[in-house]
């Protein structure tokens, strides 16, 4: 919390953010910034050289406003986590859904309801596991639409997917059986976060080379590999440079203080932050904030927050609905005084909140509500 975001000064910064009718808005609140939406949008257009390969993930913002602004520049697939995200998107129109997350349980049916309900959407879904194939497959037999399948890799973050050296009797049998048809591969290397670019290349083309070469193994075979989708928003760069992967940042349409710490070479800048306000001076050199952990995303050790007028603070105490900072300046702020935060992580900060502040100008202009924050809409 003690730096403010290098690509900008101090006076810089106070020229964006600052809301002139604030006192309108009750706090603890997310802001988010349109022109500022609008760029980073373009510049993800910029890194990946045009919206063909683009399948942006749709996780961190959850709003169909922002997915239309990107439907109005040509970006036609997405990358969903939920069911619900995938509803919002089919009911913006979205002709191409991923569901990057195996779908279990009840899921399962819920995917078929939402492909039968949607039939102008293509809905595909990634897998790792022969019961949740040959599951899918029974959902899907004789509805007259076979659904698409991507077999999941892990690339080395451990999280979820099936090693590519195992994947290729996985693929056949998606092949082989009815109702579902092989869509591809899919590889998240999340854990790949060096600062240093060089670093961060090295790792993801070390991590792809094994998806590459499954790829032609499984081609060889002839085997069908439509896409193969790969990546997150660090390593978004780095694949951009291969023609033949579709690409899925998805933080870097709002971006947050850890990307822009971590990732210094990328050139988003905050488009969603916070808004707290001082609710008590509990000592000469203290601050309290309405900014608990209900309020901002707590699941990283601290700085959870850069507060942009009050750069400085350090934080001493966070509880649910408080969080204390400890500044040399805190006389300079009365109770009730207005910060701006620009979130650590900022995908589940946005989750936390039932809708956004819309900011156009400097001018708090409306609301967005946060459809997908719910997991489950009407399907």
């Amino acid at each position: 919390m003690a730096t403010v975001m290098p690509s900008a000064t101090p006076d810089q910064l106070r020229e964006w953010y600052h809301v002139s009718n604030v006192d309108e808005i009750a706090s603890p609140a997310l802001l988010v910034y349109l022109e500022r939406v609008d760029e980073n949008i373009r510049d993800m257009i910029g890194v990946a050289g045009g919206v063909e390969r683009l399948r942006p993930h749709v996780k961190t913002h959850k709003l169909p406003e922002v997915i239309r602004r990107q439907l109005v520049l040509g970006i036609d697939k997405f990358k969903c986590a939920t069911i619900a995200e995938a509803e919002m998107l089919a009911e913006c129109g979205c002709r191409d859904v991923l569901l990057a997350y195996q779908p279990v349980g009840p899921n399962i049916h819920r995917l078929w309801e939402l492909a039968a309900r949607y039939p102008a959407t293509s809905f595909s879904a990634v897998v790792d596991d022969e019961g949740i194939v040959r599951r899918l497959s029974e959902a899907f037999t004789g509805t007259g639409h076979a659904i698409e399948l991507l077999v999941d890799l892990d690339s080395g973050m451990h999280r979820s997917g099936i090693s590519p050296r195992d994947a290729g009797a996985l693929y056949a049998l998606v092949a082989g059986l009815p109702g579902v048809a092989p869509g591809g591969l899919h590889a998240y290397d999340g854990h790949i976060r060096d600062a240093d670019i060089n670093a961060r290349a090295a790792a993801a083309h070390a991590g792809f080379e094994p998806v590459a070469r499954l790829r032609r193994e499984l081609e060889a075979c002839g085997l069908r590999v439509p896409r193969v989708v790969v990546g997150g928003t660090p390593t978004f760069p780095i694949h951009a440079r291969r023609p033949e992967v579709e690409l899925s940042p998805g933080t870097c349409i709002f971006w947050d203080a850890g990307y822009g710490a971590q990732i210094p070479d990328l050139p988003f800048r905050p488009a969603a932050l916070v808004l707290t306000r001082v609710v008590s001076r509990p000592g000469a050199n203290r601050l309290c904030l309405d900014l608990g952990h209900k309020a901002i995303a707590s699941e990283n050790p601290h700085p959870r927050v850069q507060l942009l007028n009050l750069p400085d603070a350090t934080p001493v105490i966070h509880s649910e609905e408080h969080l204390v900072v400890e500044t040399p300046h805190a006389a300079q702020f009365a109770v009730g005084a207005a910060c701006y935060g620009v979130p650590w992580h900022i995908c589940p900060t946005v989750a936390l909140y039932g809708a956004a502040v819309v900011v156009d100008g400097h001018s708090a202009t409306g609301s967005w509500r946060i459809v997908a924050r719910e997991r489950a809409l009407t399907v």
